[in-house]
């Protein structure tokens, strides 16, 4: 009569210890909820993990990438750690099951572009690391879209001249931003940055002093943050009539300068012609 409760009890708890994964994938380490697969030259992520994975770390890898919806069925993964691989891109959708990531490591990998949208399921993001990549060109302004959260983003030493004021505007929570080692062209579009930049640095540490300009030559080698209103005075320079009718004057006067040179030197030549006939004639 008493087994029956028992044997519910113990057929619900072989049921969770099925449904957390049981086994540990083949290379990887397992302790608790962190799974280490790191270093382990491997060209694809392990086909599966135990369900209550929450620390996963796949650093130092050749993974060059992974299959879309992954980490659908791990909802208690925290912190993802995909550095040192061969990553070019992520598949779409691939944060919809990770609600509650918060630590997500991309650093070292092969990353051209960070594309519109490319976490906006990951909302729970506090650290995003996109260092070193060196062929990182180019952030899409929708890039961190829907990381309210986000306080710490690293895209220093990566291969960025330009970046849009929009991709930053949408993250009320930053307080760590590090941009150094990148080559910033420090012309006209990049004022716009470098005000918000100056006006959130007193409550957003940053490497202001490691990110430097490397163009237009006047300012390269400078840190962006030496950079004031002044540096961009000539990007609002505006043109009067008055100014319009003296370059007009200034050209017109020019041609007419430009005519009578070479008038003049026609009748030079013509008379040189004439004169060495002449003494030719003489000497005859």
């Amino acid at each position: 009569m008493l087994l029956g409760p028992w044997l519910v009890a113990a057929a619900a708890a072989a049921a969770v210890a099925a449904g957390a994964g049981g086994g540990c994938p083949v290379l990887c380490t397992c302790r608790g909820q962190a799974v280490d697969c790191s270093g382990q030259r491997l060209f694809s992520v392990p086909p599966e993990l135990p369900l209550d994975t929450g620390n996963l770390s796949l650093a130092h890898n050749r993974i060059a990438s992974i299959p879309p919806g992954y980490l659908a069925c791990y909802g208690q993964l925290r912190a993802l750690d995909l550095r040192n691989n061969s990553l070019a891109a992520l598949p779409a959708g691939l944060f919809l099951g990770a609600r509650r990531l918060a630590h997500l490591d991309l650093s070292y990998n092969n990353f051209s572009l960070v594309a519109a949208d490319m976490f906006l399921e990951a909302s729970g993001l506090l650290r995003l690391d996109l260092s070193h990549n060196p062929g990182l060109r180019r952030v899409h302004p929708q890039a961190f879209r829907g990381l309210a959260q986000l306080r710490e983003l690293d895209l220093s030493y990566g291969g960025l001249s330009a970046i849009s004021l929009d991709a930053l505007e949408g993250l009320p929570g930053l307080v760590g931003l590090r941009l150094g080692g990148n080559p910033w062209v420090c012309g006209c579009a990049m004022e716009p940055f470098l005000k918000w930049l100056r006006g959130r640095i007193q409550r957003c540490a940053s490497d202001s002093q490691l990110a430097e300009c490397r163009a237009p030559p006047e300012v390269a080698g400078a840190p962006l943050l030496s950079l004031t209103e002044e540096s961009f005075q000539a990007c609002h320079l505006t043109l009067t009539l008055d100014d319009y009718l003296f370059i007009a004057f200034v050209g017109f006067v020019v041609s007419i300068a430009s005519v009578a040179t070479n008038f003049l030197l026609g009748i030079t030549a013509n008379c040189c012609h004439r004169w060495s006939k002449a003494s030719e004639d003489e000497d005859v």
